[in-house]
């Protein structure tokens, strides 16, 4: 999502638009309410949907540009007025946005933020931030290295230094999504243990994965039952993680399959 916004306000600053947004549905409809899309004279930013509906929102918007007398909200019967099969209805907002409009709409159009913790950068871990970079997600990095992010990717994550790494675990934001891919088993089982405690006395991290292979799950489960945490408490880590079905070991893809469990999980 960041980079919609980057590429709205670099057109901004040269040229006014229009802001579409969803602003209520009924039925079966291409997006949720609070999409939207900017829509310049000769250019479009994000998407409130596709097809027909969009095809005439751009126009309404581009007339708007010219004559800001024209209706600014628009209801649309998707089956019978544009042929589109979803069959439900659309009603879309049209404002007027300029360059002086900069700060509201970072705020406005700003969806809610999943809380991801990303322990290790390593290839994966590097993978799943560039993932996550596209998505709402707001991202904490943290490794127990010195100096161990790249700079190309730093401005999409909060990147903390942290030794050792499991200490970072008690400051988490609440409801973090937690991912452990540390440099060291023995780091990722340090910072298992201590998500496990924290989940035991707080219970406000809804998903702890580990990177890793079963058999690394099986030697991790058995020292941590040595630690006295019960079946019921590390039912709670999923490792290997990932959605199920894709054996790809690229990071590239790893990534992916990671970045899909963690929104069925936010689901």
């Amino acid at each position: 999502m960041q980079y919609l916004m980057a590429q709205l306000f670099a057109q901004l600053a040269h040229s006014n638009a229009i802001l579409v947004r969803v602003q209520a549905t009924q039925g079966s409809v291409p997006r949720e309410v609070g999409a939207w899309m900017a829509v310049f004279a000769d250019s479009t930013v994000a998407t409130v949907g596709g097809g027909r509906l969009e095809l005439v929102a751009i126009a309404h918007a581009r007339a708007l540009l010219q004559n800001p007398s024209l209706e600014r909200l628009q209801h649309y019967p998707l089956g019978p007025s544009l042929g589109q099969c979803c069959g439900g209805h659309v009603t879309l907002a049209f404002t007027p946005v300029s360059a002086q409009d900069q700060a509201a709409l970072a705020l406005q159009l700003r969806p809610p933020q999943m809380p991801v913790a990303l322990f290790g950068s390593g290839h994966v871990g590097r993978a799943i931030v560039q993932v996550l970079g596209l998505l709402p997600v707001a991202l904490t990095w943290i490794d127990s290295r010195d100096q161990p992010f790249p700079p190309d990717l730093v401005g999409s994550a909060h990147c903390e230094h942290s030794n050792p790494v499991q200490g970072a675990v008690a400051h988490l934001t609440p409801h973090s999504r937690v991912l452990v891919m540390s440099f060291s088993h023995a780091e990722d089982l340090d910072i298992v243990h201590a998500c496990l405690l924290r989940q035991r006395a707080q219970g406000d991290l809804p998903f702890i994965g580990l990177i890793g292979s079963k058999t690394k799950w099986a030697t991790f489960r058995h020292r941590l039952e040595a630690r006295g945490f019960s079946a019921a408490e590390l039912a709670h880590v999923t490792c290997p993680i990932g959605i199920a079905g894709i054996h790809d070991k690229r990071p590239e893809v790893i990534a992916v399959a990671v970045a899909a469990q963690l929104l069925l999980v936010g689901s």
